[in-house]
Order: C-alpha cells, then sequence, then structure tokens
C-alpha cells in the first residue's frame, strides 16, 4: 500500500536514515527494506513521512507529498530543493524517467473532513477487524502498514473492516476502522510515535475503505498533517474514508484518534489503481 531496534529511537530493526552530510553536501533519505509497500519498494505513507518531515513536525503545518515513481529501498536518495518552497527527492544513479521521486511541499487542508461523522469507540474498531478483507486476500500481504504477513513489532499490523457502507457500485462513502497500539518499536524517543511512523499510520487504513483486493492501487498524493503524537502503548483508532473514485484515481480520507475520541492526525489521499 504500502521489534525493538539497536539503532536510534523511532524506527525498529529497519531504521530510515536520514544523512545530513554526503560527499556533495546534500542530505539524503535510505528506505530501509524491511519498510516496503509492493515488494520492492518503500510504503507510501512512511516514505513520504520521511520528507515530510524536512517541511513540518507534530503540530507543524499541513505537507503535501506526490509520489513519482516507487521509492526505492536501501539506497540513498538525495533530497533538494525544488523550483518552489518545496522539496525535491531524486535519485542520483538514475536519469530520465525515475530519477525525480517524490515532491513535497506545505499545504492548506482540503475543505472536506478527512473522515465525516464522529469517531468510532475502541470496542468498534477492534470488532471491525475481524472483517479485513486483508485477512483472507492481499494483494502486498508484507506490506509494512497493513500486511498480514509481518510480525508484531515488524509491522504496523493496520486492519481495518467497515464499520459504515458506502453507497452505489464503488462504496463511495464507505468508511473502515482498526485500532493501533504503537509498540517500542517506533518511539522517537520521547514515548510517542515518531512523524514518519504516524505518516505510514494514515496510509493504508484509507486505501481499505475501497477495493483494495479487487483494485489494487498504489499511494499517489498524500496530504497529511499530525496535530499531537500517539502515545506508546496506547490503544488509538485509526479510520479510513472513501470519497470517491474517478477512473484509476481513488480518493480516501484517514485519521487517527485517541481513546477519548481527540484526533491526533489527518490524511488525504490519492491512489492509482494498477494492474494485477
Amino acid at each position: 500500500m504500502s521489534g525493538p531496534g539497536a539503532g536510534r529511537p523511532g524506527a525498529g530493526p529497519y531504521a530510515g536514515r536520514m544523512d545530513l552530510n554526503t560527499g556533495n553536501g546534500a542530505p539524503t533519505i535510505t528506505i530501509p527494506t524491511g519498510y516496503n509497500g509492493p515488494d520492492g519498494s518503500g510504503n507510501g505513507g512512511y516514505s513520504a513521512g520521511l520528507l515530510a518531515a524536512r517541511l513540518s513536525t507534530v503540530g507543524g503545518p499541513a505537507v503535501q507529498v506526490t509520489l513519482r515513481t516507487p521509492p526505492p529501498l536501501d539506497h540513498p536518495l538525495t533530497v533538494e530543493d525544488g523550483s518552489g518552497p518545496g522539496l525535491r527527492l531524486t535519485d542520483p544513479d538514475v536519469t530520465g524517467k525515475g530519477h525525480l521521486v517524490a515532491e513535497a511541499e506545505t499545504a492548506d487542508l482540503p475543505e472536506e473532513p478527512a473522515v465525516p461523522g464522529r469517531p468510532v469507540a475502541v470496542a468498534e474498531a477492534r470488532e471491525a477487524e475481524d472483517r479485513y478483507p486483508g485477512l483472507v486476500e492481499h494483494p502486498f500481504p508484507r506490506c509494512y502498514s497493513c500486511g498480514p504477513e509481518r510480525a508484531e513489532g515488524e509491522g504496523l499490523r493496520l486492519f481495518a473492516g467497515q464499520v459504515r457502507a458506502g453507497q452505489g457500485p464503488d462504496e463511495v462513502g464507505r468508511t473502515v476502522a482498526c485500532t493501533w497500539t504503537p509498540t517500542p518499536s517506533v518511539d522517537d524517543g520521547s514515548g510517542h510515535a515518531a512523524f514518519h511512523q504516524v505518516w505510514a499510520a494514515l496510509d493504508c487504513p484509507g486505501g481499505w475503505s475501497s477495493d483494495v483486493v479487487g483494485r489494487p492501487a498504489v499511494l499517489g498524493r498524500f496530504t497529511a498533517q499530525v496535530l499531537a503524537a500517539p502515545r506508546v502503548g496506547r490503544t488509538h483508532v485509526v479510520m479510513g474514508h472513501l470519497h470517491g473514485v474517478e477512473g484509476r484515481k481513488v480518493r480516501t480520507g484517514t485519521t487517527v484518534h485517541d481513546e477519548d475520541g481527540r484526533m491526533l492526525a489527518q490524511a488525504w489521499a490519492t491512489w492509482i489503481t494498477i494492474a494485477r
């Protein structure tokens, strides 16, 4: 869609790296193998979150990240100034198509709520996990965010099932939910989930509000804001909502709430369906 580590806090055994002093003076981002979405490329939310962290932080402005090509794994990518106020993530070993991996810029929030209506309670979100379609069939079963083949602590294991039905052939308006209890592997060192880990949590539950099994999709554009960091060891509710389907484009929203219903993070996504 997309166990405790020995390195720096907040990333577990697959720590994403931000090297600020490379040989040519440009900062780089490396997405380790364990943070994949589809096999062989970076989880969209996690990858976008690493770049977005150069422009915002917890409590800061929303950032819009556009993924131009599947982010490569275990390979230093260069962070560059964009043509405007934003940033570009490029692959220095590729020329032409594939050189530009992603673009990021701060953004205004969309007018439509990411997930309309009140958040569901923890108990309802936990019960909905039994209806997660990915438990039966999954196009990317080792996805860092939502893959059922990932062990506890080596993936977020966000299994969002339906809590509100949609309408029409595409079930627009469908809403899904699941629980998320951040483990020590995502701790940023303060007892809270790291910024880019929250972006990863905002990724796949939105996608699963659509028919991911019948129409697999990958993240194309992601606008997210982290209002407050989820606490490690506390149970949260993650919700996804299907806003619309237009050809190959699927528009969704995602929110993260604490156990009292307070919204901690929100995101709006455009997904691109792919051939199986």
